[in-house]
């Protein structure tokens, strides 16, 4: 008999296929990522890692054909090795790093391996504090990490972009461990010169860029990569706008070594430090099936068109934030820089972010309420809500399909102020029903890739 999830799947599957999916953080991968995902490597167990050697200099070629020693705590290795170097190897490519950390579960596993890496309990980590854009991650009092450590926020100026003199204050004040660049909304480009020259004045201070958001832009060349201006590590997801796996990965610049002596605790060993972090010390077992979607998530990512994916994914967003903006919607920053656009829907149309959420989701479009920063209306009941456009710019949209969806946006805005809240929405069922329709027929145009 067949399981009923299976039914479940298959609804999901209709409405990502009728729908469009304008959450930032989501997007849909290729059918290759979604084979090796449900392929026969989930059932082995590989806690430990692959041997470094050769990782950066040997083509895919050899590293395939190779068979070294491991640093693992079970046998029948061989090709699991082989799918993890590779998977090292193209990280290393892509952005450029010294090393890779494949293994994290998530981003949030990534960041957590970071901290526990670098910091003892009490240390202090300075970064973008929630309310300005910054992640849960990043110092929420909700999480173990703030409860571990100290956190210390920055945040932004009137116009939306880092307050680097509140960050540069606060630096040499509290003398943190870490300074942390990261974000979940946030539409301009950090400076990370200016960072880098202001972490180069505390000693053993680690700089951390968490680009979860923006690893596909800077994979495709449209954002600058704190790498290369001095960072130290880099983490990210695997997905949004990398367009792969659900996952996490560090990157770092440093000596990489074998993992099994410990090392001095130095900022030139932090590759070494992250990956004794990452396993024993926050996670068991890596799941070797995603790692090797990881692994051809890179591959893509490394092709010639992917950079066209990610200019189009920023083209599309400027479009619509612009088309916005003449609609009478407020955006924090006055637009983006990247992929994601915040919009004030309470200063812009009275409303907070919760009833317009709710009906975009009845015509198929898809995005989630957003904080603004210093919002006072609580996370349950924000101000505001975000969108983004790479998933919308994997299945194809361009420039003139923004207008359109910036149309339908405004005229759902159009209802809400009308229906005043969202238990009054059943009663524009007429009207909301014709904007699904027409949702509908757009996105059955480009259909999802992979499906």
């Amino acid at each position: 008999m067949k399981d009923l999830v299976f039914d479940l799947i298959k609804q999901e599957k209709t409405r990502q296929s009728e729908g469009l999916e304008l959450i930032p953080s989501e997007n849909y991968v290729s059918k290759d990522i979604l084979t090796a995902m449900g392929s026969i490597l989930t059932n082995k167990y590989s806690e430990g890692y692959p041997s470094f050697e050769g990782i950066p200099g040997w083509d895919e070629a050899r590293i395939a054909k190779e068979i070294l020693p491991n640093y693992r705590y079970y046998g029948g290795q061989t090709n699991i090795d082989r799918i993890e170097r590779l998977a090292i190897n193209r990280a290393c490519r892509l952005f450029h790093a010294d090393h890779a950390n494949v293994q994290p579960h998530s981003g949030a596993q990534a960041n957590n391996a970071v901290y526990f890496a670098w910091l003892k309990p009490g240390d202090t980590v300075l970064g973008m504090s929630l309310p300005a854009g910054g992640h849960l991650t990043h110092g929420s009092p909700v999480t173990l990490s703030a409860q571990t450590y100290n956190f210390i926020g920055y945040g932004v100026t009137d116009d939306g972009d880092i307050d680097y003199e509140d960050l540069e204050k606060k630096a040499l004040e509290h003398k943190p461990k870490i300074i942390l660049v990261g974000f979940s909304a946030f539409m301009k480009i950090p400076d990370f010169e200016r960072v880098a020259k202001i972490g180069a004045k505390i000693p053993d201070c680690l700089l951390m860029a968490d680009m979860a958001h923006v690893a596909g832009l800077i994979a495709g060349g449209v954002h600058p990569n704190p790498l290369d201006y001095g960072f130290h590590v880099m983490t990210t997801t695997t997905h949004k706008t990398l367009r792969g796996p659900r996952g996490g990965l560090i990157l770092s610049r440093g000596n990489v070594a074998s993992p099994l002596k410990k090392p001095e605790r130095t900022l030139e060993n932090i590759p070494i430090l992250i990956d004794r972090s990452v396993f024993p010390g926050t996670q068991g077992g890596p799941l070797e099936h995603i790692i090797a979607a990881k692994a051809i998530a890179f591959g893509e990512a490394l092709r010639p068109e992917f950079k066209d994916y990610a200019k189009n994914i920023v083209k599309n967003a400027k479009a619509l934030a612009s088309k916005l903006i003449e609609l009478g919607f407020i955006l924090q920053g006055d637009g983006t820089e990247n992929h994601l656009i915040l919009i004030n829907t309470k200063e812009s149309f009275g409303f907070d972010g919760k009833i317009y959420e709710k009906a975009l989701d009845l015509v198929g479009l898809t995005l989630n309420a957003n904080s603004l920063p210093s919002d006072a209306s609580g996370s349950f009941r924000p101000s505001g809500v975000r969108l983004g456009t790479p998933a919308i710019t994997t299945r194809g949209l361009g420039e003139s399909e923004m207008e359109t969806l910036a149309l339908w946006m405004k005229k759902i805005a159009d209802v809400c102020k009308d229906a005043g809240s969202e238990e009054n929405l059943p009663k524009f069922s007429a009207e909301l029903e014709t904007i699904h329709n027409e949702v509908r027929t757009l996105a059955l145009k480009f259909p999802v890739p992979g499906i």
